[in-house]
């Protein structure tokens, strides 16, 4: 099997498991509780935050710990509308974030919150200068993606974060994709709230944490006790925390390597695709995209018939997004970039991992020029 969708998980490497399998059977008190098997297991969440902290440049009481980015995602906006209501109640956001970002905006808009969606350039990037225009005096919160979960486009993240904070607006970054991929400095590009998931960079699933910056007055999300300083109850997965520290290790640990040999990986499977396969596009910015996306778009096919295709090939890859599967709609991320709908129907998403090798890359490249030929054949 060639796995290339890491964009949608990752597997969960043996050290994570590791750490994390004594926290099942013999740490396995839980964190509030008084005594020393409890003890053992707050303190292992004690220095968890203190890992995560250190990779932002921020202190440990910022870091709250989740279920995942979608409750990252639902947390930081909900919760910041709600807060800063009195200040006003419209936010700002791209057309191209997750679903987790876009459908939590929509609920909004029904609580009476006004939303302006920008548009974005044929590469997926946000303009600085449009952005500036879309601000209003009742503009409380902007909420742009680090890096975008289908064509891999890096956005100008500090730029935007210097615009939030010369205005006195909250900036939320949903870093899902980015974190751990990519280094990231909160303070220095003005984040103020920051999702992440552990299982996009080698941890388990179903953890995942929300920065939370000193300027940022939001409130309880989970009401119930009194974990997570009182504002997300419930008791924590330790042993998930510390599986996501490990994995925030070794992706730290690794991280410059890793982007270098992915970068090299994916340059020469869109090299080969768009010189072997005729019509075909590439999706995303060219250079300022994650280290593993590669996103093609082929005219005259669907995307589901080639992702079949691969499949019998023993080779994974997804159309786009993982949390949009089964959707019969052209992808909106590849519609916001102008993309014809047909067109987008005939997208696919390989993304890159660090067991990934130059010969599975070639042995992709020569299968998808077969598959696509086939295709087009057929339908001829």
């Amino acid at each position: 099997m060639i796995y290339l969708d890491h964009a949608a998980t990752t597997r969960t490497a043996p050290e994570v498991v590791e750490a994390m399998l004594p926290y099942f059977t013999e740490y396995y008190g839980n964190a509030g509780g008084i005594y020393r098997l409890g003890s053992e297991s707050k303190r292992a969440l004690m220095r968890a935050r203190e890992t995560i902290a250190g990779t932002l440049g921020a202190e440990p009481n910022e870091i709250y710990f989740t279920s995942g980015g979608t409750e990252s995602d639902n947390w930081a906006l909900k919760a910041a509308c709600e807060a800063y209501r009195g200040r006003g109640g419209h936010i700002v956001t791209s057309k191209i974030e997750h679903h987790a970002v876009l459908r939590t905006c929509e609920y909004l808009e029904k609580q009476g919150i006004a939303v302006t969606y920008l548009d974005v350039d044929a590469d997926g990037l946000v303009d600085p200068e449009r952005l500036k225009r879309a601000i209003r005096p009742d503009t409380i919160l902007i909420s742009v993606m680090y890096a975008n979960n289908e064509i891999g486009t890096i956005q100008p993240i500090r730029e935007i974060g210097e615009i939030a904070a010369e205005r006195g607006i909250l900036f939320h970054t949903d870093a899902v994709q980015a974190y751990g991929q990519l280094p990231i400095d909160a303070a220095g590009c003005h984040i103020d709230m920051l999702s992440a998931s552990a299982h996009k960079f080698g941890g388990p699933k179903g953890v995942g944490f929300l920065y939370v910056g000193r300027k940022a007055k939001l409130r309880s999300f989970m009401h119930g006790g009194q974990q997570e300083r009182g504002r997300r109850a419930g008791t924590e997965n330790v042993a998930g925390i510390v599986g996501m520290e490990a994995a925030v290790q070794r992706a730290y640990r690794t991280m410059e390597e890793k982007a270098e040999r992915e970068t090299v990986l994916r340059d020469r499977l869109i090299e080969r695709l768009l010189r072997e396969i005729p019509d075909v596009r590439l999706n995303g910015h060219p250079t300022k995209r994650l280290p593993g996306n590669v996103n093609v778009s082929f005219a005259g096919v669907e995307g589901e018939t080639v992702l079949i295709m691969l499949d019998m090939e023993s080779i994974c890859a997804s159309s786009g997004s993982a949390c949009a599967s089964g959707s019969l709609d052209p992808s909106h991320v590849l519609r916001a970039v102008g993309l014809a709908p047909e067109l987008a129907k005939g997208s696919l998403r390989l993304t890159i991992g660090e067991e990934n090798t130059m010969e599975e890359i070639d042995t992709v490249a020569e299968t998808l020029a077969r598959i696509i030929r086939k295709i087009r054949e057929t339908v001829i």
